[in-house]
């Protein structure tokens, strides 16, 4: 959940899912901000940074990387109020009616107070070098301009609509060498997160709204390549009815919306990482109801496929007054489940490294970054000591993990006696422009920041690896095929499965429709058309499943894709190979369990939880399927036809 200060989260009264926390108190500081005292040593300037990195970005196992294989790690901030500040209730024109009493206007904070190249100036003194930039929906169809009072230190931004003045951010950050994540937050410009009518994609407008407007964001931006990521959702969690769900194939599925609005911005702008975020909180907070904070879990059994495989990011958010089962809210929807600070540290770091950080292990079908995308703390004031150690044992975490990271929020107001509105703002500005921040004398944050900035980690060239992602063919069709996207349909009235142009079908589940993808190997694929089996036509080299039904790809092809019935196979699709594939036979049977290789892709998870798997060897491919309808078999697959890529 994303933090407030000093403001009571709302209440879920049907559901007494409350998220309401109180902070703390601010402790008096100074009127005038001291000298900068302590500063991460990495720090760069515009220049220096622009110079470091080359747009645009992909992954390469669990690492971001630029465009020339360099390691990529994201060390960001949020800079919030594009999102929208006001809490829902009261005239939306009352400053108090709004987050910590700041009215953003529903642009990026501080504009009002800050000429931008000195907040951007602020940013590089932190040691970032990339920004999320959280929006609502409602921003990209507002075509009222802010009012001038919103952007009083930066007048070039007077008359421009809230759209027009995230275009000048964007434009601004990325000349100054920063990369630039979207996150879309909100779909009202009401403050998340509780029962405020944000809580999925689909809250306040349709799915289809939803995608259309990341599209269009997406090509809005497409000629700056320091444009460089699309974070799809923010924290999607229980309305008042409903809880979001991952893999039941309808309209409250995220797995699904994630999938397909990222598939639809990759076709229209290849360059993008595509950020995924898990279920942020499931149930009714009682200590009768099931309940709970799914995060990345649901990912170990069904991770997500793009049709760029090398565009998958994934994103956790942790708070420490938050729990793995506990909302963060204190009376109405609190429940005696322990929050993340009340854990050990060796607690904290295994909850951790379940909810998220196990996505980053290498070889397996979910392999990719994990970006904390979400976490802070207030750094002034009296606060709590549990908050304050679940700070230090947090970044702990991250530093040993080397976790791409952003922190909540960057940009706040001080008031008049000179403290900050609100706590957990990395840099807070008076009216006349005043800086107080954890660069700044008086942040006990400013030791662990510092840490967690100038941690050693993985730097340079990250080696190509093998990758390997699943197909799901649960509810619908599965296609990930650039190739196939563009042409009809190839197995009328089956559902079917394409691996992303990039890759090669390796293993199929029995019975459950999934299947197994991998550019292990990789053999080139000409330029020749790919072929629909639906018979025995192709099986040439002997009967090497007998009394078996047998698909089968042609010579010097090998499998991409397949389609079944129900459960029962209909057809392989096949491509062919830029040079002569060997055809020495090895009949891999799982029909009494599961077959695969002891080392090698995705050995260490579950593709297809619940049904047995046949997967060939790393460096074979896929030439055919046997199955049967004897012995009530029901025709799903029962053997595959392996053969050396070599």
């Amino acid at each position: 959940m994303t933090p407030r200060t000093t403001v009571l989260r709302h209440a879920t009264a049907a559901l007494a899912m409350a998220s309401a926390l109180l902070l703390g108190t601010l402790a008096p500081t100074a009127a005038t901000a001291a000298e900068p005292e302590a500063v991460p040593s990495r720090v760069l300037t515009g220049a220096q940074l622009a110079a470091s990195w080359t747009a645009p970005l992909s992954t390469r196992g669990r690492y971001v990387v630029d465009a020339n294989g360099d390691r990529f790690k994201l060390e960001s901030g949020n800079w919030a109020g594009a999102q929208g500040t006001w809490e829902g209730s009261g005239d939306v024109d009352d400053v108090t009616n709004h987050q910590a009493d700041q009215m953003s206007h529903n642009i990026p904070l501080g504009l009002d107070r800050k000429p931008m190249a000195q907040i951007l100036g602020d940013f590089h003194a932190m040691g970032l070098n990339s920004i999320r930039l959280p929006f609502a929906n409602a921003l990209v169809h507002d075509t009222t301009p802010v009012p001038d009072a919103a952007v009083t230190a930066n007048p070039q931004l007077k008359g421009k609509t809230p759209l027009q003045v995230l275009d000048a951010v964007v434009e601004a950050l990325t000349a100054d060498g920063f990369a630039v994540i979207l996150n879309n937050h909100t779909t009202s410009y009401r403050f998340c997160c509780g029962l405020d009518g944000n809580e999925r994609w689909n809250s306040g407008q349709s799915t289809q709204q939803w995608i259309d407007d990341w599209v269009f964001l997406a090509k809005r931006y497409q000629n700056n390549k320091r444009v460089v990521g699309a974070d799809l959702r923010n924290e999607v969690r229980r309305d008042t009815w409903n809880d979001p769900n991952w893999g039941w194939g309808n309209d409250h599925d995220l797995n699904k919306a994630l999938e397909e609005a990222g598939n639809k911005i990759l076709q229209a702008v290849p360059d993008l990482l595509i950020v995924m975020e898990g279920i942020n909180w499931q149930g009714i907070p009682t200590d009768l109801t099931p309940h709970g904070r799914p995060t990345l879990t649901p990912v170990a059994t069904l991770s997500n496929t793009l049709i760029h495989s090398d565009k998958l990011v994934y994103a956790a958010h942790f708070y420490g007054y938050t729990g793995p089962h506990h909302t963060g809210a204190t009376g109405m929807g609190e429940t005696t489940d322990p929050r993340y600070e009340d854990l050990t540290p060796a607690q904290l770091a295994q909850v951790v490294d379940d909810q998220a950080l196990f996505v980053t292990r290498s070889g397996q079908h979910f392999t990719a970054p994990v970006w904390i995308s979400e976490f802070g703390a207030g750094g002034r004031g009296d606060l709590d000591a549990k908050e304050r150690a679940w700070f230090t044992h947090f970044t702990d975490i991250m530093v040993r993990n080397d976790t791409d990271f952003a922190i909540w929020p960057l940009v706040g107001w001080t008031d008049a006696n000179g403290r900050p509105q609100d706590s957990w703002a990395m840099v807070t500005y008076a009216t006349d422009g005043t800086r107080l921040g954890v660069m700044d004398s008086g942040d006990w944050r400013t030791t662990d920041w510092n840490k967690l900035v100038d941690a050693p980690g993985k730097t340079g060239q990250v080696a190509r690896t093998p990758r390997w992602n699943m197909l799901n063919l649960d509810h619908a069709d599965y296609n990930v095929s650039a190739t196939m996207l563009a042409k009809p349909d190839w197995s009328p009235g089956n559902r079917k499965g394409n691996c992303p142009d990039t890759q090669r079908l390796v293993g199929l589940g029995r019975g459950d429709s999934r299947g197994l993808c991998t550019d292990a190997g990789r053999p080139a694929k000409a330029s020749g058309a790919w072929t629909v089996v639906t018979d025995e036509r192709y099986v040439t080299n002997g009967d090497w499943a007998s009394g078996y039904n047998k698909l089968e790809c042609p010579r010097n092809t090998f499998a991409v894709g397949y389609s079944v019935h129900r459960n029962a196979m209909a057809a392989l699709l096949c491509a062919p190979a830029t040079a002569s594939l060997p055809t020495t036979d090895r009949v891999l049977w799982f029909d009494h369990g599961d077959n695969r290789p002891a080392t090698g892709g995705s050995n260490a998870s579950d593709w297809a939880p619940g049904s047995y798997k046949g997967q060939c060897a790393d460096d074979e491919y896929l030439a055919g399927v046997a199955y049967t309808w004897k012995w009530t078999h029901g025709g799903v697959p029962d053997a595959l036809l392996c053969r050396p890529l070599a």
